[in-house]
């Protein structure tokens, strides 16, 4: 197996008397696309805001291109990037401002064509002077996916990345990050509910049940090894009868 982009080691957190994650243990490799998949309300968000440093976790350990967060916050941070449809950039910045500021922030280097080659990567030329606010969910879902691409990220969190496209936009989109994987060694962790999406674009998933991991493997052959048709059904499963598979 390639290089460990993310090593995360028996990973809690807990509100008062609720743990929302339990003592998880995963891996992200190189050239990998990982699915992070439960219901609603399993710890998947949980998870993402702890590798990146938003919420402190209660017990056990990130670390990301080996630096461990809790000690190399700025170090780890600086080689991630995250998107997701709930955090939109800036609506008062156009596209183009959004990603400049960002690339500042980032301390991207080649900050003009770099910048023009992402606007082109992601369709986003015709709304490169419009304020982000005025922009659809999903032409703001691509700026933020063109935004998590800025500083060439060795890891990179999305979350729900596509919920908002249509499906030939939500296509392409798997295409340019898988693009994006094979051409610079990253790492990805995907959370989504759209099982076909997973399948097609998810090397290995990991299906979080409160708060702990349940199952891992291919999603391609995942269903059948717990006697179900498709990855939806599984799914399905895990939301409903977790102990039925724990059982099994």
């Amino acid at each position: 197996m390639s290089e460990k982009v993310l090593c995360v080691t028996n990973l809690s957190k807990q509100y008062g008397d609720m743990t929302a994650v339990d003592a998880i243990s995963f891996e992200v490799h190189a050239r990998e696309i990982v699915g992070l998949l439960g219901p609603n309300g399993a710890g998947k968000t949980t998870t993402i805001n702890m590798i990146l440093s938003i919420l402190e976790p209660s017990s056990g350990s990130i670390h990301v291109e080996g630096m461990d967060i809790a000690k190399q916050r700025s170090a780890a941070l600086a080689c991630t990037n995250f998107a997701a449809v709930y955090a939109p950039l800036p609506g008062n910045l156009t596209v183009y401002q959004n990603l400049k500021v960002f690339s500042l922030l980032y301390g991207v280097q080649d900050q003009g064509h770099g910048l023009e080659v992402l606007i082109d990567r992601f369709d986003l030329k015709p709304f490169r002077n419009i304020k982000c606010g005025l922009l659809s969910s999903g032409e703001q879902t691509r700026v933020g996916l063109a935004k998590a691409m800025l500083n060439q990220p060795h890891l990179l969190l999305l979350d729900e990345p596509t919920a908002s496209l249509d499906p030939a936009v939500a296509r392409d989109i798997r295409l340019k990050i898988r693009e994006f994987v094979t051409q610079t060694s990253a790492g990805v962790l995907w959370t989504s509910h759209n099982m076909y999406e997973v399948e097609a674009i998810c090397d290995r998933v990991l299906f979080l049940s409160h708060g702990k991991i349940l199952l891992e493997g291919d999603p391609k052959i995942l269903p059948r090894e717990y006697g179900k048709k498709t990855l939806e059904e599984l799914f399905i499963t895990v939301a409903r009868e977790p102990l039925s598979l724990e059982n099994t």
